[in-house]
């Protein structure tokens, strides 16, 4: 499963390259946009998004008012309008700063990356944000035991399942100051319910993959710093 996976299409090889963002991401890219302005302007609106966290669709008539007017035209199904609405109420709930400075460069991009540069087509999942969080230096780090445990119990669950879990994860990451790529996540919600498995599957290896690069790494720079061997003088 990839990101340029579509409503009623095959979805592309995994690994397939594609020019631009897929339509679902570049959907997700512009919600998660709006609601993290709504959040940053209007704290009425953030505590009413907030209001849904963890809740199935029926249990939000707060979130109504500000959600339904942004869904694309195409979402009708429940499944697809409540991984919207479940991005919407997690961004609501996290801290002030995290939203401000903490949330990691859209698009996938680097900071260094101009403004005018084209949008990567896919973005972060959520097993590299947690392998990102284990590698962060200090107290922001989180426990690597910690990460896999809490990415392999996300990993089994059914689509109601994974949504109850998340604002427990999210939290995690969160405050670790390690947010996850929202719209990416938003793109793997509303393919949750078709392609769980190849989700999960990629989310844990984009996990081990980033482990190991972090340790090997981490290997490379412990070999640089030792100090020099002493040599025996010469007669």
């Amino acid at each position: 499963m990839t990101d340029t996976h579509i409503d009623a299409a095959p979805a592309p090889a995994p690994g397939a390259n594609s020019p631009s963002p897929s339509p679902w991401m570049t959907q997700a890219r512009d919600f998660v946009a709006r609601i993290e302005a709504l959040c940053a302007a209007d704290p009425g609106a953030r505590a009413a998004l907030r209001s849904g966290l963890g809740k199935p669709l029926d249990e939000v008539p707060r979130m109504h008012r500000i959600v339904a007017p942004l869904l694309p035209p195409a979402v009708r199904d429940d499944d697809t309008q409540r991984a919207y609405y479940t991005v919407a109420s997690l961004l609501a709930a996290q801290k002030s700063e995290t939203l401000r400075s903490g949330r990691r460069p859209a698009d996938g991009d680097t900071p260094t990356d101009s403004a005018s540069a084209a949008p990567a087509p896919y973005g972060t999942s959520l097993g590299k944000t947690f392998a990102t969080a284990v590698s962060a230096d200090g107290r922001n780090g989180l426990r690597e035991n910690a990460a896999e445990t809490r990415l392999n119990l996300l990993t089994r669950q059914s689509t109601p399942g994974l949504h109850r879990h998340l604002p427990a994860a999210v939290r995690q990451l969160c405050d670790k100051k390690t947010p996850p790529d929202w719209a990416q996540l938003l793109v793997h919600l509303r393919a949750w319910p078709r392609d769980r498995k190849d989700i999960g599957r990629r989310w844990l290896q984009d996990f081990y993959r980033a482990r190991h690069t972090a340790a090997l790494d981490a290997a490379r720079e412990g070999a640089d710093t030792l100090p020099d061997a002493p040599t025996s003088d010469l007669p």
